[in-house]
């Protein structure tokens, strides 16, 4: 998916979960941002890009280890010890961002590195791609009314 479905998809998760827990003006940004996190192994994503983030596009390959839940948990392991109050919020955006990737024709390796691959039939914007932007985005607007209607 490409980075708008995953920021839709971050903005929506976000304000599901919001109402659950105690420091709100972290929870929303930090999950955004890792939602974006697993895509720093390309040097196609905004993020991959920046000169400080190379080193990692030329250690990973794309949809390779950083796209797994594997280091995903070993990661947010590592925040939860460093820092517990980020620890869900990082886990929220970065499985969900594994989660809708693993739909798209090139997949994920889910439990990296074994070989199995879950993949799917959307392309990075295609059709499929563009109707979860407008989907996220309409559960992200309806959910952001909902936390202004029950308070």
């Amino acid at each position: 998916m490409i980075k708008r479905t995953h920021l839709a998809l971050g903005l929506a998760v976000s304000l599901y979960f919001l109402p659950f827990v105690n420091n709100k003006l972290l929870f929303i940004p930090v999950v955004i941002l890792s939602s974006l996190l697993p895509n720093l192994d390309s040097g196609l994503s905004k993020l991959g890009k920046r000169k400080m983030f190379k080193s990692v596009e030329a250690v990973f390959t794309h949809r390779g280890p950083l796209h797994s839940y594997t280091l995903c948990i070993l990661l947010c392991l590592i925040v939860a010890f460093i820092y517990p109050i980020f620890s869900l919020p990082f886990f929220l955006g970065y499985s969900f961002h594994l989660f809708i990737d693993s739909f798209t024709v090139n997949g994920i390796r889910p439990f990296w590195p074994l070989k199995f691959q879950s993949s799917g039939l959307a392309r990075n914007g295609g059709l499929m791609d563009r109707w979860l932007f407008i989907i996220f985005l309409i559960s992200s607007a309806v959910l952001f009314l909902l936390l202004f209607v029950n308070y």
